[in-house]
């Protein structure tokens, strides 16, 4: 039975269950406010659910709409179009410009069209609620909170967080990652890459040069340094004297393991997210220069060729086989992949252990390791007897077609 998919939003509950229990009022009742606000939305989300249909294509425009501090969308105002001038409310232009770069992005870099490859319209809605620590994809659009002030900024100043929020939507129309328990923390690893991707396209930065940051613009503004998560480092994101140490695991020897129910983050999406992000960050290193150009493609074909229940065991094997098909097996491109998962302790089906683990040397223009003839020959092998696999299964679908 397939699972409901939840509201999506950029902060971590663990990090506003920490802020309710705060000395400040202000602090705790703009954490609860939000906290009840996100229930609501998820609960619309799943009777929404009950009456889904294929979205519209609307040439991929976009419509920014200012809700005035209110909850109620209907009454929201049109505050920026495609067409029509650039407002006078920064948090307007900031919401209209990210949504064009992720739309950009997954455009030029992926050759997508729009967020469900349909030319889907990005709708977003600026000053929703009162003092709102958070950004939210319900599935149609995207709703933008202004913070508290003191916490969380305002969250249209983060390009990352909106193109992460916007990605959840691009997994809803490829892999549809259950939102729950390892396929959880995938679907919300995927937002994160490409988020940080998005901002890194943007700057022209390369995979050296990136801080790989998420969230640091909108998180504690009056802190500098800190951030939701970091992809290169989990679990070094921030030590905050209200919420604690970050806690995302870096590696599988630290999954965290939790209850699948809300308190318990649906069995740690946001904890365990940390392990991919990490294995994604040593790949895109692993390979050099822009990580758009290899690493993000890879990724993303991997991301339409699994399927919602994969679990993190899956999903690398999948990246190794992808890396094989696009770059070459055997090539500097997949001996990343295999010593990036490694790394995080998750040893690819059917490879020795230990056959990547040492770190690459630049050999080849990208920064990546140089081809190991051992590896191409036992890569072509797991390729040779995966197609072999595919062939019988279609060949059993068949059979039981013709009964």
């Amino acid at each position: 039975m397939r699972r409901t998919r939840p509201i999506n939003c950029i902060i971590p509950p663990y990090i506003l269950d920490k802020l309710v229990e705060s000395d400040d009022r202000e602090v705790r009742q703009a954490a609860l406010n939000t906290l009840l606000t996100t229930a609501r939305l998820r609960g619309e989300r799943t009777v929404r659910a009950s009456f889904a249909g294929a979205a519209a294509p609307g040439g991929a425009r976009r419509t920014v709409f200012d809700c005035e501090h209110s909850e109620f969308l209907q009454t929201a105002a049109v505050a920026r179009t495609e067409d029509g001038p650039e407002s006078a409310d920064e948090s307007v232009n900031q919401a209209f410009d990210a949504l064009g770069l992720t739309r950009d992005f997954y455009k030029e870099v992926f050759q997508r069209d729009s967020i469900d490859g349909r030319g889907m319209r990005l709708d977003g809605f600026v000053h929703f609620g009162e003092k709102v620590g958070n950004a939210y994809w319900d599935g149609r659009r995207m709703l933008f909170g202004d913070g508290d002030g003191l916490e969380f900024g305002d969250l249209t100043g983060s390009l990352e967080v909106i193109a992460h929020e916007l990605t959840h939507g691009v997994t809803d129309h490829t892999s549809a990652f259950e939102y729950h328990k390892q396929s959880g923390a995938l679907n919300e690893s995927m937002s994160d890459v490409f988020g940080s991707l998005v901002k890194q396209w943007k700057l022209k930065q390369t995979a050296e040069e990136a801080d790989w940051l998420i969230g640091a613009d909108v998180w504690t503004p009056g802190i500098g340094g800190d951030a939701l998560r970091s992809m290169k480092a989990p679990g070094t994101a921030f030590n905050h004297p209200l919420v604690g140490k970050d806690p995302q695991p870096d590696r599988m020897g630290k999954f965290v393991h939790l209850p699948d129910t809300r308190d318990g983050d649906n069995g740690g999406v946001h904890y365990n997210s940390g392990i991919p992000n990490k294995a994604f960050f040593l790949t895109a290193v692993g390979i050099g220069g822009f990580a758009w150009e290899a690493a993000g493609p890879l990724w993303f074909e991997s991301l339409k060729a699994s399927t919602a229940q994969d679990q993190f065991q899956d999903f690398a094997d999948t990246t190794f086989l992808k890396a094989g098909e696009l770059f070459g097996v055997g090539g500097p491109e997949q001996t990343a992949v295999l010593a990036a998962w490694q790394e995080v302790e998750i040893q690819v089906t059917g490879v020795p252990i230990g056959l990547a683990r040492a770190r690459s040397h630049p050999v080849n223009g990208r920064g990546g390791p140089g081809r190991e003839d051992a590896l191409a020959a036992l890569t072509k092998q797991v390729m040779t007897l995966s197609d072999k696999v595919t062939a019988l299964a279609k060949e059993v679908a068949a059979l039981k077609a013709t009964r």
